[in-house]
């Protein structure tokens, strides 16, 4: 990270900016090329407390190809995006919070692990509890990150505009 006055360390912002985003960016690469696609996510932590990101999709398709050929991938989110004006051209930009990690993805089999992961996205994205049966859990594609790396920064708006 080159700008390191922006770089967010306390791991509760983390957290709660992992947890507020709504979706994510997920990046994969296909026969040496990126693809990119956004998703709704859910958090959780492993027994070791590393992040863990489940997913869900349809049963086919180019990203389940990919994440079959090749594990690694990277993701990105972000909230409270605000694009702010300035005087002249460098003084334009967009204040964010945002959070970049890179990790292992895996297509999940499991039932039991499918029905946890399908609980942890409904809450992650509407803050209430659902359960899922094996039916439920059989219709859909579960793909877990194993977070290997977390990062996260903020870009504030310039403090000139804070009060505007």
């Amino acid at each position: 990270m080159t700008r390191r006055e922006r770089e967010i360390t306390d791991k509760n912002e983390i957290e709660e900016i992992l947890a507020s985003c709504g979706y994510l960016h997920l990046g994969l690469v296909d026969e040496g090329k990126p693809y990119v696609v956004p998703m709704n996510y859910g958090v959780d932590h492993a027994e070791d407390g590393r992040v863990v990101v489940y997913l869900h999709s349809g049963l086919t398709g180019r990203k389940l190809d990919i994440i079959r050929k090749n594990s690694e991938c990277c993701f990105t989110m972000e909230r409270n995006i605000q694009p702010f004006e300035g005087r002249m051209a460098c003084q334009y930009g967009v204040a964010y919070e945002c959070i970049m990690g890179t990790g292992q993805i895996h297509i999940v089999d499991d039932v039991e692990e499918k029905k946890k992961a399908l609980s942890v996205l409904m809450t992650t994205q509407t803050g209430e509890s659902f359960s899922f049966d094996d039916k439920m859990a059989s219709i859909v594609a579960v793909m877990r990150i194993d977070v290997d790396e977390i990062t996260a920064k903020r870009r504030p708006l310039p403090a000139t505009l804070e009060n505007s």
